[in-house]
């Protein structure tokens, strides 16, 4: 008895799919993205979430700065329009003045994005969009500024989720940014 994992029939399936690709199938690759059928549009190569930094991590500094850093490579073939920032762990909920959140090429002031809206919902989520499309090869920064630091020490996750440019378009999870945040005088300088 042939074992079709080993003989011919494996390559079966992926010649089909390519086919069905290749005849206009599910997903249709662009120089600019892949769009699924349906519109969706998705990032080629997702963006990278290089990390998350506090200027102060000791518990309850009012208006402290929460830096998060991310690459979105030139591979990703499409522009990002949207990040979204979810706390998912930590003891306390942070609250953060939207008015005063601001992103930049890199990781200092100099070049500043502009930004069409941040908001946040009810269960804290921050939506930051930006106002013109952020375009593949750039490094840049989203500062978030809390109202305070929480009450409370130990680790907190905020997870980060990009979206490309797109009426439909598809978020991209990141992963998590950290932040570590200390009582007493253990203030992790």
């Amino acid at each position: 008895m042939k074992n079709p994992k080993y003989g011919k029939d494996r390559l079966l399936f992926p010649s089909l799919l390519v086919a069905a690709l290749y005849i206009g199938g599910p997903l249709s690759i662009s120089a600019q993205a892949v769009q699924l059928a349906n519109g969706t549009v998705h990032f080629v190569q997702v963006p990278r979430l290089l990390g998350a930094t506090v200027d102060f991590k000791s518990v309850r500094i009012p208006r402290p700065r929460y830096d998060f850093q991310l690459s979105l490579p030139d591979s990703a073939q499409e522009s990002l329009r949207q990040v979204t920032f979810a706390q998912r762990e930590g003891f306390d909920s942070i609250s953060f003045n939207l008015k005063d959140t601001i992103a930049f090429i890199g990781k200092n002031r100099k070049q500043l994005l502009p930004l069409k809206n941040v908001e946040a919902d009810r269960q804290g989520k921050v939506t930051v969009t930006f106002e013109q499309p952020i375009p593949p090869g750039t490094e840049f920064t989203i500062r978030l500024r809390a109202k305070r630091n929480p009450d409370t020490g130990g680790t907190y996750l905020f997870g980060v989720t990009a979206f490309p440019d797109g009426e439909k378009a598809h978020g991209q999870f990141l992963g998590f940014g950290r932040l570590q945040f200390y009582e007493g005088g253990d203030s992790g300088f």
